[in-house]
């Protein structure tokens, strides 16, 4: 009996020990659960915490991405500001920054590799003798003879000097009673001592060649005589006020003249008046230029020119839309149309740009071709392939634009299709009429003294200033165009001939 007591004594201490084991076990369980559950939990926290961060990285990188991309385009378009020249745009040269890239305004002509200078075999155009001796004898030249040497005989050699003498001189005008004793004062003299119309004229001459200011030229003409004019600035200011409204008949006839002109090429060029923006148009034919001030260049500005209104032929200018409502026809300016496709070829690298122009000039010299050989219009099949490749450079153009990278210059690039696309014929009247120029290069000429006289006098204080220089260029340009006397012609005005032209 004592043995199985034993025995069931030993069996329950093991089976205390088995139970204590197990409730260690299982503590040691409960302990690591916990453990893993905090852990677990805090691996969680920071799973949630670098998802956060991953959504906060991801939407600052997009913000970045699109603020780099702004920066491109901005770094993008202020490069092609910088780049924007006479070559490539409107702008005229003078707008060139000294020190940049070789620009002057293109003309659509490639580089001559021939040296600048008069060609071997051109003729020249000094005077000859003979033509001398025939104004001689019509008295334009009044000869005086030098003698060198020791005078023997008739026999000598003969040249000619063509000089410019500038000396003053009084003119006594002795005014005589009419049948009843009086006085009948012409209202020239007026005053006891007036200006003639020779220092009149020349005065107005270097006004508008000379872009000169009135105090300069007073100085000038009072330095020629040996200061015994005495002209002030306000003596010069009289003079070009008294020939503007002496002009007006005379420009009143040549715009009548420009009425019946089947094509007129015009231009605007800024000024300022009292330090505001102003205008300065012009209308030029072969023979005839006539300039309006303008105080803007809208719709309801362009209103304001009688002529205007009246016009009803082809304009010929540089895609001013405000144009397109007046006149009956509109040729567009290809040479400038050339700047803007050069410009879109060099920002973007696209080819069509370049085949554009190429096809432009392969035109016109076709054209000249065709002239020189007495030929005014191509054949039908030379219209249609060439209107084929005008259409296809657009479509080819409209495809490349899909890659244009940078947005600005895919706007830039989509508007000069649409432009050469909707004003297809305006491009291509030259084409169709060979009576219509290619540019508006003669226009842009016209207009270079009013951008000098701007550099050089900084404009006018009042408006009445740039209209009463619009009268004068009117007549000097005009007069010069005519190969007719500046000097002759301008003294005609002063001593009150009705009309000029």
């Amino acid at each position: 009996m004592k043995w199985r007591g034993d025995l069931m004594g030993r069996n329950s201490n093991y089976e205390n020990g088995m139970y204590q084991q197990l409730m260690d076990l299982m503590n040691r369980m409960d302990s690591f659960e916990k453990e893993s559950n905090q852990r677990i939990n805090s691996l969680n926290d920071r799973i949630d915490e670098l998802e956060n961060e991953n959504a906060i990285l991801k939407t600052e990188n997009a913000a970045l991405k699109k603020e780099n991309k702004l920066l491109k385009e901005d770094n993008a378009r202020l490069k092609s500001i910088i780049n924007n020249d006479s070559s490539n745009t409107s702008l005229p040269p003078s707008t060139d920054q000294k020190g940049g890239k070789p620009a002057n305004a293109y003309n659509g002509r490639e580089k001559s590799t021939r040296k600048s200078g008069g060609q071997k075999g051109r003729k020249g155009t000094t005077l000859t003798k003979a033509e001398v001796e025939e104004k001689i004898k019509k008295g334009i030249y009044t000869p005086e003879i030098r003698n060198l040497g020791e005078v023997k005989g008739d026999r000598y050699v003969k040249k000619y000097i063509l000089d410019l003498e500038v000396t003053p001189k009084v003119i006594e005008v002795r005014i005589y009673p009419d049948k009843n004793g009086h006085f009948v004062i012409p209202p020239e003299y007026r005053s006891d001592v007036t200006y003639g119309a020779d220092v009149k004229a020349l005065a107005i001459s270097l006004y508008s060649e000379g872009v000169m200011s009135n105090d300069r030229i007073a100085a000038f003409l009072n330095a020629a005589s040996k200061n015994t004019l005495e002209l002030s600035e306000g003596s010069i200011y009289s003079f070009c006020r008294r020939l503007s409204e002496n002009a007006q008949p005379s420009i009143s006839h040549l715009e009548t003249a420009l009425l019946n002109q089947k094509v007129i090429a015009t231009d605007a060029t800024s000024i300022t008046v009292n330090g505001k923006l102003n205008y300065i148009r012009n209308f030029s034919i072969r023979d005839t230029v006539v300039y309006h001030a303008m105080k803007g260049k809208s719709i309801e500005a362009l209103e304001k020119i009688d002529f205007l209104k009246q016009y009803a032929g082809i304009l010929l200018h540089d895609h001013e839309t405000a144009l397109y409502h007046f006149g009956t026809g509109h040729a567009e300016c290809n040479v400038h149309l050339f700047r803007y496709l050069r410009k879109n070829t060099e920002e973007t690298g696209n080819q069509w740009s370049k085949k554009m122009s190429d096809l432009m000039k392969e035109i016109n010299q076709k054209r000249k071709e065709l002239l020189n050989q007495e030929v005014h219009s191509f054949s039908e099949k030379e219209l249609e392939y060439y209107e084929n490749r005008y259409r296809e450079y657009i479509l080819l153009g409209r495809e490349e634009n899909k890659s244009t990278m940078h947005a600005y210059a895919k706007g830039e690039e989509k508007a000069l299709l649409n432009r050469l696309e909707n004003y297809k014929s305006n491009h291509l009247l030259f084409m169709y009429d060979f009576s219509i120029p290619f540019d508006n290069n003669m226009s842009e000429r016209d207009l270079r003294k009013a951008k000098n006289r701007q550099k050089m006098s900084g404009g006018f204080r009042k408006a009445s200033g740039n209209e009463m220089y619009c009268s004068i260029l009117t007549i000097v340009e005009t007069l010069k165009r005519r190969n007719l006397g500046l000097i002759e012609n301008l003294k005609k005005l002063f001593i009150g001939t009705p009309a000029i032209f």
